[in-house]
């Protein structure tokens, strides 16, 4: 990853660990995991409701679109406090995504992190695009006219 603000940095490994697959999150993460007396859950995991907007024309005045389910999370360890959330009802995958934001708050873990976790998560993030664009691309109907002459 480039140099990036650190709010931008966060927002990106936050939409990485958020669009990945909980299997792979796990796997990659629990080597890493703290020992859990050290967290201190602000907001243990659970499943609610968030609306979510839309605009008229895409750039236009906001409307509310309708509601959508999701599963957070908020969890401290030295002093720093991290966040998960993500769509669906999948509270495991919330509660990762908080201890691995507050992880890679840390600067010393956080090399080792972006290396062993986030990095393979978004190029399987990619790689899964990549697939999905194949598909789509190979189901694509070109449609044409014809022109039929006068007798």
């Amino acid at each position: 990853m480039t140099h990036l603000h650190p709010d931008a940095a966060r927002q990106h490994w936050l939409a990485i660990l958020a669009n990945s697959h909980v299997d792979a999150l796990a796997p990659r993460l629990v080597p890493h995991l703290p020992d859990e007396s050290r967290l201190h859950w602000l907001r243990q995991p659970h499943t609610g409701l968030a609306m979510v907007e839309g605009r008229i024309g895409g750039s236009g005045a906001r409307f509310n679109l309708g509601e959508v389910t999701v599963s957070r999370a908020s969890v401290t360890l030295d002093e720093r406090t991290g966040h998960g959330h993500v769509k669906g009802c999948d509270i495991e995958h919330a509660r990762l995504i908080a201890i691995a934001d507050v992880l890679l708050q840390d600067p010393e873990r956080y090399p080792t992190l972006q290396r062993e976790v986030i990095t393979p998560l978004e190029l399987a993030i990619q790689a899964r695009r990549e697939q999905q664009q194949r598909e789509t691309a190979a189901t694509k109907v070109e449609f044409f006219t014809m022109v039929r002459g006068e007798d």
